[in-house]
């Protein structure tokens, strides 16, 4: 059992409940049930997230009654709502879609005046389910863990795994030795809203539930589009650049989702619903994560054309209730958002100040340029040069240093001849002094899973997640990607 705490009252005064996707009615979600579970054993809470809503002083039994049997948190949904939506797999259009295997839980305030909600995976079937059993391994909520814990240290906006609760059922996948552990996962994310809910309504020409989920979405995830005009143009333009800084985000931690799916990005931008996804080790930027991507649709380099095309469908949904003459001039904002975002996150995970737009262009072009001639160690990279050239001496006499005096890395320090340290006390960090970087590349993955598997040991997960926090304490976070 993982960061428990007891004998605490029920709730905290910071708990908020605040239902709200409920009011648009039935036509948006099934009202479903959660699986009878075998047995209930927590494994994970995530104190943190529990603290921002309130709930942090739920007594051990209390944590599993609410998220391993799903009783009702008070005043908040009586009955979970599997939501409904359609949306493109791999650019095929797929009208059978759904909270398959999950639901919206409850909704709630967090201290920053946030509406959220708490959504399950793997809590069982579902009217969506289509023939699937509505279960998740628990290695795949392990991997959903570990992936969201490392990329918001590294300042990307996505959603928290909030609770895992291991249910005591023997489940059989084909990717996976089987038969293995079974879990049931909550996380907390701004809204489960996807740009797929929106084409199910424009495949069925709802143009009132269209508007809608519109009003929802401005009044309750947007709400200074409250009253804005031209409401699906507005939020189409909030929409394309959230989900342009996310994507800036993947790229700088050198991540690969694997599935960019409609159904997998969602209104408020946030990254989620983690399956095959995968983080660099040298770089390759045509890696893929997901064993069934043949043709790399979604591997590294076209994860923005990618989020793209995904957004060009919602401004195609959107189309039923605004003409695409309003809406087109919102995806414009797509290219410049992205390239500011990447800028100004590659800087920031570099440790190293701006020197103006064209310069530090220069700096990006000179990195990734050497970075695919030599091959390098994504992270490694990152991790040696750490400051720029404040950090010279630790990056040529570590373990890539030899590589660093090749001829071809030049024009790298040269540019960093320009971007000094933004913050050099931070070059005394404990993380720097290690010789390797602190990532999360299949072997570390694996050691994690590894030792929960054969010795039901939760140590190296807990000890992981921890040194990812740590890390955070290196990157400054651009911007503020969840503002009230």
């Amino acid at each position: 059992m993982v960061g428990l705490a007891a004998d605490m009252p029920a709730a905290g005064p910071a708990y908020r409940p605040e239902p709200r996707f409920d009011a648009l009615g039935d036509a948006f979600f099934d009202e479903v049930e959660a699986a009878d579970f075998p047995a209930h054993t927590l494994r994970w809470r995530n104190h943190g997230a529990a603290g921002e809503v309130g709930l942090e002083h739920l007594e051990d039994q209390d944590w599993i009654n609410h998220f391993g049997y799903f009783k009702p948190l008070p005043d908040n949904l009586p009955t979970p709502l599997a939501t409904r939506y359609h949306g493109h797999q791999f650019g095929h259009y797929n009208p059978r879609l759904g909270d398959g295997r999950g639901f919206l839980f409850a909704q709630l305030r967090d201290h920053r005046d946030r509406l959220l909600d708490l959504g399950t995976k793997g809590s069982g079937q579902t009217p969506w389910s289509r023939g699937g059993d509505g279960r998740l391994t628990l290695k795949g909520g392990v991997r959903e863990l570990q992936a969201a814990a490392l990329l918001e240290a590294r300042g990307v906006d996505t959603s928290r795994v909030f609770s895992l609760v291991e249910t005591g059922e023997d489940l059989y996948r084909n990717d996976e030795p089987s038969p293995t552990r079974s879990c049931v996962m909550v996380r907390l994310s701004h809204s489960h809203v996807r740009i797929g809910s929106f084409q199910r309504l424009a495949f069925f020409q709802q143009a009132d539930e269209m508007q809608a989920l519109v009003d929802y979405c401005c009044t309750w995830l947007y709400p200074d589009l409250a009253d804005a005009e031209g409401r699906p143009g507005a939020l189409l333009r909030r929409v394309v650049e959230r989900v342009a800084e996310t994507c800036a985000g993947w790229m700088v931690a050198g991540f690969v989702h694997g599935v960019l799916n409609t159904d997998n990005i969602n209104i408020t931008g946030e990254s989620f619903d983690y399956g095959p996804w995968r983080f660099m080790a040298a770089f390759d930027a045509d890696m893929t994560a997901a064993y069934f991507d043949h043709g790399g649709r979604y591997r590294y380099r076209q994860q923005p054309a990618a989020c793209m095309w995904a957004l060009e469908q919602l401004a195609r949904a959107l189309s039923l209730v605004a003409s695409l003459a309003d809406l087109a001039p919102a995806l414009d904002a797509f290219r410049p958002a992205f390239g500011a975002a990447f800028r100004v996150r590659f800087l920031a995970r570099l440790g190293v100040r701006s020197a103006g737009e064209d310069v530090d262009r220069a700096l990006l072009n000179a990195v990734f340029e050497v970075m695919d001639s030599l091959a390098l160690s994504y992270d490694g990279f990152f991790h040696d040069w750490y400051g720029g050239l404040a950090s010279r001496p630790r990056a040529m006499s570590g373990p890539r240093g030899r590589r660093y005096g090749d001829a071809r890395f030049q024009p790298v320090m040269t540019a960093l001849e320009s971007h000094p340290a933004a913050n050099p006390d931070r070059l005394m960090h404990p993380l720097l002094e290690a010789p390797e970087p602190l990532g999360l590349e299949r072997v570390a993955s694996e050691r994690v899973w590894d030792a929960i598997a054969e010795h039901d040991d939760w140590q190296p997960l807990i000890e992981q997640v921890s040194a990812f926090r740590s890390l955070a304490e290196l990157i400054e976070r651009p911007g503020a990607a969840h503002a009230p």
